[in-house]
């Protein structure tokens, strides 16, 4: 092999290490921020996952959703849930294009209904990017972070609301 050829190879791995060794850092603030509001607005994850992903939903009417505080999965986990969902298990698949072409667990629409695999519709369907941002705020301050206190409530709703004074500082 010429020492042009090694040259290459070793720039290429110091930029695959980079890349990784990026995307280990804390997410930008703007970003957490925004996958907030995804969470909260767009994508309504609170609605089954509760305020404070805690698996304490706000409406009875939707289904139990995890409690995301005390979940042990990695990114890369999380993303395939928000994009496929959890066919049979009340989790939507927020990937406009899920199980049109096997790209979910390998499973298209029709073998979903051949299983007996239900899939509720999301209340939107998230852009890869929207996914993304999602995962961000998830885990810089829901993923791995504990219960919910005073401080994070207050954060989360922008003020000192009631469902705050309940929690601990």
């Amino acid at each position: 092999m010429s020492f042009h050829l090694k040259c290459m190879g070793v720039v290429i791995v110091a930029a695959l290490l980079a890349a990784s060794a990026a995307r280990a850092q804390a997410p930008d603030p703007g970003d957490v921020a925004e996958g907030m509001r995804l969470f909260r607005q767009k994508a309504n994850c609170q609605a089954c996952h509760g305020w404070a992903g805690d698996g304490r939903k706000m409406d009875s009417q939707m289904p139990d959703g995890a409690n995301l505080r005390e979940i042990q999965y990695g990114r890369d986990d999380v993303i395939l849930a928000i994009k496929c969902g959890r066919p049979g298990r009340s989790m939507p698949a927020f990937d406009k294009l899920a199980y049109s072409d096997g790209r979910c667990y390998g499973m298209t629409r029709a073998e979903l209904k051949a299983r007996e695999l239900r899939l509720p519709d999301p209340p939107a369907t998230l852009q890869p990017r929207e996914i993304e941002l999602l995962a961000d705020f998830l885990f810089a301050k829901v993923i791995g972070k504990g219960a919910m206190d005073r401080a994070g409530c207050i954060e989360y709703w922008g003020s000192e609301v009631e469902a705050c004074g309940e929690l601990g500082k």
